[in-house]
């Protein structure tokens, strides 16, 4: 029923979402961007429901306040201290170690403004627990959106990063002027 409803709501808005990702993948990072506005979010959960994928969210501590707080965890929500080091690599690692089934969403920005690098946090971890990294996107001059590429980790994360910049590089952001691919220097 959820899933009918969210692939109505997006279609009647315009959008199309397509995954293509390998048959049977069960657990992935998956790096969504480009992130310069709160519909990304909403977007980006109305595509995983039309999908019927379940995704967790890691998402700044800040934003679990009176009365987001509620709605994030429901969604599927971690908060994560991005001033602390709180070692989110290997925690996320053992959730994945845990989880027959586990998504994580991760947007590599780190904000919705305009980012001179990315976060490497999403390499770190597909790297540590040994999964695929899958290219989540939206493009709003074309209204596509979903998961693209994947991607395993192999360690050089300069030349891991050409590819994951050729991927977004045609990408068009909500706010194209928000939008920055990496330089790798995050």
């Amino acid at each position: 029923m959820k899933r009918n409803l969210a692939q109505f709501i997006l279609k009647f808005f315009g959008w199309k979402v397509i995954i293509n990702m390998p048959p049977g993948t069960k657990k992935c990072v998956v790096m969504m961007a480009p992130h310069t506005s709160n519909w990304d979010f909403i977007i980006g959960w109305f595509g995983y429901m039309s999908l019927g994928i379940d995704s967790k969210y890691l998402v700044k501590k800040e934003a679990f306040v009176f009365p987001f707080a509620g709605f994030l965890k429901a969604v599927g929500a971690i908060p994560v201290d991005r001033k602390a080091s709180t070692n989110i690599v290997l925690q996320v690692g053992e959730m994945f170690n845990n989880s027959e089934t586990l998504f994580i969403t991760i947007t590599p920005e780190g904000t919705r403004s305009l980012s001179q690098n990315w976060k490497r946090g999403f390499y770190y971890i597909a790297e540590n627990a040994k999964v695929p990294i899958a290219f989540g996107f939206l493009d709003y001059k074309l209204k596509i959106g979903g998961i693209g590429d994947t991607l395993m980790p192999t360690g050089n994360y300069d030349e891991d990063l050409k590819k994951i910049e050729a991927f977004y590089s045609d990408k068009t952001a909500k706010y194209p002027e928000k939008f920055n691919l990496s330089r790798g220097k995050g």
